[in-house]
């Protein structure tokens, strides 16, 4: 599976219907976007040119051209496909039994992983690992289920002896925003990329010339057009659910990498406090 359906397949919950059946005939027929016009495809689809329009700009592009540009240049590449994941997604209130529970969060929070995975990027991880070193001050921020995967990130840098810092409280962490300086690092985590805490506290970051880095869904959304860097994850979960849960493994999964990457870029450095830390719970 391309990372170009993954991306279909993450934004489905929030686009029309009508977009939507566009998205259905995408994934399931992705390659006869090169056989057939715009007109065709509507047709065969059940909806109209103009939702085809919008769930390509709800994807990232212009319109078909550049949606059929983007699949060619990804297929014609050497991908592994991702591991195929039979799930069953709904919310809260459509569960039957505790069994069925079960087997949704399982499945959830597995399909997360794989397709966070496929979306990896080693080069954009060992840049943003490498502006974790190099930072004066590591600064991290996050709201509600996203600043759970935060305060992770800050306790683990913080025992490799990192200048780190987090705050649950949006007004010390809009005050930690105001005083960081280029020679700072901060990363930004948004499942939604639409936080307005986090978009505000982005904005200040910005004119303060702070490398930002954002970790959110692989959408086209106003964090990712705010940040230098982005590590995108992806989760089967729709806007109006009744809490983060998929969405918070595939932003620990890469939250995990981040941190094991830069303690494995930066171990002559980070060894000696690595040891003290652990020799604190043994």
């Amino acid at each position: 599976m391309t990372t170009i359906e993954l991306k279909a397949q993450s934004i489905y919950p929030e686009i029309s219907r009508s977009e939507q059946l566009a998205a259905d005939y995408f994934i399931k027929n992705k390659e006869d976007i090169f056989k057939y016009p715009l007109a065709a495809l509507a047709e065969r689809s059940g909806t109209s040119q103009g939702a085809w329009v919008r769930f390509c700009k709800s994807m990232g592009y212009d319109g078909l051209k550049g949606l059929k540009k983007a699949l060619f240049n990804e297929t014609n590449k050497s991908i592994a496909p991702a591991p195929k994941t039979e799930v069953l997604f709904t919310d809260v209130k459509d569960f039957s039994s505790v069994p069925a529970i079960a087997d949704t969060v399982h499945n959830n929070c597995i399909a997360s992983i794989n397709m966070t995975y496929h979306l990896f990027d080693e080069e954009v991880m060992e840049c943003v690992a490498r502006c974790i070193i190099q930072a004066r001050t590591v600064r991290l921020f996050g709201i509600g289920a996203s600043g759970l995967v935060a305060c992770d990130l800050y306790q683990k840098l913080l025992r490799l002896g990192y200048s780190v810092s987090y705050d649950s409280d949006y007004h010390v962490a809009f005050t930690s925003a105001t005083i960081s300086t280029a020679e700072d690092a901060a990363l930004l985590f948004s499942n939604s990329g639409e936080t307005p805490e986090i978009l505000h506290i982005a904005d200040i970051l910005k004119k303060n010339g702070t490398t930002m880095i954002g970790i959110t869904k692989h959408t086209v959304n106003p964090l990712t057009q705010k940040c230098d860097y982005v590590l995108y994850m992806s989760s089967l979960e729709i806007s109006k659910r009744s809490g983060a849960t998929s969405s918070r493994i595939a932003q620990l999964f890469l939250s995990d990498i981040l941190f094991t990457t830069v303690a494995n870029l930066d171990y002559a450095n980070i060894e000696n406090s690595l040891e003290k830390s652990y020799s604190l719970y043994v």
